[in-house]
C-alpha cells in the first residue's frame, strides 16, 4: 500500500505525519521525495548507508562537425542552446534531457554526456527502510531522481509512505501519481486552507482516493481548513492538536511514536483510518 502526504506548503507538519506513520507499523519503507531540502532522516538517523548518484543525459557537441545550422536551437522549447560567433553553446543548467537536439542534428555533431544531478540514500532505522533523495543545488528538476526513489516502492513491504515535496508542482505530481491514497495534511489558517485546496485540486486532477488530517488545532478555535473539508465533502482522516509536548519531541528530532504512547496510538488510528478508506476504494472502484 503506497500513502502519499502531501501538503500545500512547508511547515504544514508532512513530514512530521509521514515518519510517524513509517515508525509506527512493523515493518514499512519511508521515501523522502522532498529532495530539495529533505529532512525525514534527521528523525530516522538510518545506518548502514548505501548512495547511489543519479545522472541525466544532456547533449555534447562536436565542433568539428557543427555546419551552424540552428536546427537544434529551433527545437529546443527551453533554450538550451544558442549558436554564437560561430560556436555551439549548451546551457547545462536549463537542459531537459529530452535528447530531441541529438535526434534532429544532420550532421550528427551532437552526442550525449552524463550529468550527476544528486543521489539517492538508503538506510535502515530500526523497522523502517529509509530512502532519501538529495537534489545537488543549482539544477532544474528533481524529477528524475523522484522516479529512482519510487522504483523501491515495491521492495515488498506493506507499507511505503512517500514524504512529498510542497505544493503543487511537477515534482509533486510524479511523487504521487503511483499512490494509492492521499493524506493532506493542514493548518487551522486562512493559508492553510487556501494551500489545502491547492493540493485537494491536484489530487482531485489525478483521481486519487484521500482525506484531510488536520494539524496544530486548538480546541475552540476557528478552523478554516476544516471549514473548507465540511463546504466540499472532503473526509477528515483526524486531528493533531497543537501540543508542547508534541513540539518539544519534535524539535529533539524524535520520532513521536517511539516516544509518547499517546502519539503511538494516534497515528496508529491514523493507518488503520486511511487503510479502511482504501480497502473501500478498491471494492467500490475495482
Amino acid at each position: 500500500m503506497k500513502i502519499a502526504v502531501l501538503s500545500g506548503k512547508g511547515g504544514t507538519g508532512k513530514t512530521l505525519v509521514s515518519v510517524n506513520l513509517a515508525a509506527s507499523v512493523k515493518e514499512s519503507t519511508y521515501i523522502d521525495c522532498d529532495v530539495e531540502e529533505p529532512n525525514g532522516h534527521l528523525f530516522f538517523k538510518p545506518k548502514n548507508i548505501q548512495a547511489e548518484e543519479i545522472s541525466v543525459k544532456i547533449p555534447k557537441v562536436d565542433e568539428t562537425l557543427c555546419n551552424g545550422c540552428r536546427k537544434c536551437v529551433d527545437f529546443c522549447k527551453f533554450n538550451a542552446l544558442a549558436y554564437i560567433v560561430n560556436n555551439l553553446l549548451v546551457f547545462e543548467e536549463v537542459c531537459h534531457s529530452c535528447g530531441g537536439c541529438i535526434l534532429f542534428c544532420p550532421e550528427k555533431a551532437l552526442s550525449e554526456k552524463e550529468r550527476f544531478i544528486g543521489e539517492v540514500q538508503r538506510g535502515i532505522s530500526e523497522n523502517v527502510s529509509v530512502i532519501t533523495g538529495i537534489l545537488n543545488t543549482g539544477i532544474a528538476s528533481g524529477i528524475p531522481i523522484i522516479k529512482r526513489l519510487l522504483s523501491y516502492t515495491s521492495e515488498g513491504k506493506e507499507f511505503t509512505f512517500i514524504d512529498c515535496p510542497p505544493g503543487s508542482a511537477c515534482i509533486v505530481m510524479e511523487s504521487i501519481k503511483n499512490a494509492d491514497f492521499c493524506i493532506l495534511v493542514a493548518e487551522p489558517t486562512l493559508f492553510g486552507a487556501h494551500n489545502l485546496k491547492m493540493v485537494y485540486t491536484l489530487v482531485k486532477l489525478f483521481d486519487k482516493p484521500h482525506g484531510v488530517l488536520l494539524n496544530k488545532c486548538l480546541p475552540g478555535e476557528d478552523n478554516p481548513s476544516e471549514q473548507f473539508c465540511i463546504d466540499n465533502g472532503i473526509k477528515i482522516l483526524g486531528k493533531i492538536p497543537f501540543d508542547h509536548v508534541l513540539g518539544k519531541i519534535n524539535s529533539n528530532a524524535q520520532i513521536l511514536v517511539r516516544e509518547n504512547q499517546k502519539y503511538h496510538k494516534l497515528f496508529s488510528d491514523l493507518l488503520q483510518t486511511v487503510a479502511k478508506e482504501v480497502r473501500h476504494e478498491a471494492v467500490t472502484n475495482p
